[in-house]
């Protein structure tokens, strides 16, 4: 069970008391709070608003401005129901005050039809639009009571997340009467001396004014104190686990001998950059080392992190240990195998590919090869982890990809050694404050350097009235010997999507382009099949590759150097940078095409505008984090580390900062949070963790 602020903060009889027992909530409201994540009457209390709506600033009808969130005081002068051009049906009703009239209306509330009487004084708070005249759409509203007064005129009004049924004005009521029986339950969890360097208030003002402001100020100063609390902790999280990792101790370090990664680097077509000669330099610096290597190494596509990662794999076998490389999808693995298991096996090590679509006669030759020692490196998915699988003495894990595994499934594969060195890797390049978030118990490497040679990738946005034009400037690029991608959102048609198929794309394509060689891979096909494909592409047997998101990641084939993307409204912006470095890995100027379905794109014409103007993965992600949220970018959840309730790191990137460099001070100076002015910091620590071991390790 997933433990909430609520219970980290406070203790008691009433704080731990199910929330349908407040006046004015029981049974049916209860369960429209559980929706929003409220079940305790702690919960509610650090159940925090996302924003305000400030009534003490009235304003005139005529004085309102289109896209501003406003408050007016009106009377009504008609209600009733319309039908809109699109059939729906709402609520509509017109107000006036002494300078001019406007509309209100409501969709999906039949039940106000009749609450609205002529002549009746109306408080109308919301975001203010312009359609034949000013409107609210879906506003908040009071109606005066009998003697024409109302609740909240002239009050700072806190706005909670929703769900169907549940009023603002339940959620204010039942928050009275939580604050009223268990507000004195609550214990600071920080310490005076925090306290009192920001001038932060004590933890039960913090939530008084944050739930019933006086003014913006105090509302805003109590946020700022419970965004750097929740910050706080999750940064102790993970400086608890760093430091962790920098006092286990592995079996031996891994020297560099040479006599494998001397081979491999004579084989390669071409030298390393400087960056990934710095980076290795950092994680050969760490596999010598006694301690336990625990490194992020993030790079942009196309900027060499698989081989950094190899040759490190390759060290290990030096060692006489055994290397994995785990990946999220088959076949991604396979593309790792198949792009370098000739070349491993060339300088005398023995490489297996283990993936839940390996055969059961192969597959156990692979697990008694690993068992025995034979296999030294082994790429492979989540078959990795089955309790089958069993190492002579693995030295290494290297996870590709590694948000997309849970830590449980890490730590498996991390426990089928004696404390191997630890390397993960991403291709999605991640925003500073993010990395911070999701990754700040690792090591940090970054690549930012691609090999020389290569050209920007031209990106260009079109439409479906421009398909012909691609087509024939595609046939140009092919008949010089090059290749291309046309890559489809979905893979067979679909009745509630107009959207372009793998299948049929595959036919129109083969039909557009008849003197050439097209081929079609998707995720459903077997990965011998696929796998075939993917080699004839590589190899210059097909010259056209449609293909699903599957090629998302793992593909090389330097001489691909046009990308076609049907519907990319459709994708996110990490998801498009990912498919467009599928081109642009060799020497020759590389296009990727964005065949939009319509000239209308609405929201998504700026971000598509915006991803064809730069080529920069970490820019891309910083405008991929403020358009979805670093909520959607990467979960916490499917990282192992708790969600973030009230912070957003976009937004509060200088308060994340400082509780990351006080976390770390703290543990630097208390690693064992034994001393008595840190008590309340332990006790909240334990108490939020509680039963989740993999997350903390402190006494």
């Amino acid at each position: 069970m997933s433990v909430t602020l609520g219970d980290v903060w406070a203790e008691g009889a009433d704080i731990d008391a199910p929330v349908q027992y407040l006046k004015g909530i029981g049974p049916k409201r209860a369960a429209l709070l559980a929706k929003v994540g409220v079940e305790t009457v702690g919960q509610l209390l650090f159940f925090v608003p996302r924003r305000y709506l400030d009534r003490s600033q009235m304003l005139a009808i005529k004085n309102l401005v289109p896209g501003d969130e406003a408050t007016v005081l009106a009377r009504v002068v008609t209600a009733g129901t319309r039908r809109l051009k699109t059939r729906r049906q709402v609520v509509s009703c017109m107000v006036r005050d002494d300078s001019g009239m406007m509309e209100a209306f409501w969709f999906n509330r039949p039940d106000l039809a009749e609450r609205f009487r002529p002549n009746q004084e109306i408080l109308l708070s919301g975001k203010v639009t312009r359609y034949r005249g000013l409107q609210f759409v879906n506003p908040m509203f009071e109606l005066a009571d009998e003697e024409g007064e109302f609740s909240f005129a002239n009050a700072i009004i806190p706005i909670y997340p929703l769900t169907e049924g549940l009023s603002l004005w339940t959620i204010r009521r039942a928050m009275a009467a939580a604050m009223a029986k268990a507000l004195e339950q609550v214990r600071e969890s920080l310490t005076p001396e925090i306290l009192q360097h920001y001038d932060f208030p004590g933890i039960r003002d913090a939530l008084r004014a944050i739930h019933f402001p006086k003014d913006m100020e105090s509302a805003q100063r109590a946020r700022e104190r419970l965004v750097y609390d929740e910050l706080l902790y999750f940064q102790l999280l993970l400086a608890l686990r760093h430091r962790e990792y920098a006092v286990v101790k592995k079996e031996a370090g891994l020297a560099v001998t040479g006599e494998l990664t001397g081979p491999l680097l004579e084989k390669l077509h071409f030298k390393l950059t400087r960056a990934q000669e710095r980076v290795l330099g950092e994680i050969k610096q760490d596999l010598a080392s006694e301690r336990c290597m625990n490194r992020l190494l993030q790079g942009d596509v196309g900027s060499g992190k698989t081989v950094v990662a190899l040759l490190a794999m390759l060290v290990a076998c030096e060692n006489k240990a055994q290397a994995a490389m785990m990946a999220p999808t088959e076949i991604l693995a396979e593309q790792h195998y198949l792009g370098w298991h000739e070349r491993l096996d060339a300088i005398g090590v023995k490489t297996a590919l283990l993936t839940g679509s390996t055969r059961a006669a192969e597959r156990r030759e692979i697990i008694a090869g690993l068992e025995s020692g034979a296999v030294q490196l082994v790429f492979g998915t989540h078959a990795l982890i089955e309790e089958e699988v069993k190492f002579s003495r693995l030295g290494l894990v290297v996870v590709d990809e590694q948000h997309r595994f849970g830590v449980r499934q890490r730590a498996a594969l991390l426990n089928k050694g004696l404390n191997p060195d630890f390397l993960v890797m991403t291709a999605t390049p991640i925003p500073r404050t993010l990395a911070m978030t999701l990754y700040g118990d690792l090591d940090s490497s970054i690549l930012d350097e691609k090999p020389p040679g290569r050209r920007p990738v031209v990106t260009k946005l079109m439409t479906g009235f421009q398909r012909e034009s691609v087509y024939q400037a595609t046939a140009r690029h092919l008949d010089d010997g090059e290749q291309a991608f046309v890559v489809c959102p979905l893979i067979e048609e679909s009745e509630k999507m107009d959207l372009a198929s793998a299948v049929r794309t595959f036919e129109e394509t083969k039909a557009a382009l008849p003197k050439h060689r097209v081929g079609l891979v998707h995720g459903r096909m077997k990965p011998e099949e696929r796998g075939e494909l993917m080699e004839r592409f590589r190899k210059k047997e097909l010259d056209i590759l449609v293909a699903t998101s599957v090629i998302e990641v793992g593909v090389d084939v330097p001489n691909a150097t046009v990308m076609i993307v049907e519907h990319p409204e459709r994708f996110g912006l990490a998801q498009l940078h990912q498919l467009r470095g599928r081109i642009g890995r060799g020497s020759r100027q590389s296009f990727c095409i964005l065949l939009a379905s319509r000239v209308g794109l609405g929201d998504a014409r700026e971000r598509l505008e915006f991803f064809a103007g730069t080529t920069d993965g970490f820019e891309l992600a910083e405008k991929d984090m403020e358009i979805r949220g670093p909520g959607e970018m990467l979960g916490t959840r499917q990282h192992g580390l708790p969600d973030l309730r009230i912070a957003d790191i976009g937004r509060d990137r200088k308060i994340l900062r400082q509780a990351r460099k006080d976390a770390f001070r703290l543990v630097k100076l208390d690693p064992e949070l034994k001393q008595s002015q840190n008590s309340c910091i332990k006790r909240t620590l334990l108490s939020r963790y509680h039963g989740r071991s993999e997350l903390l390790r402190v006494g």
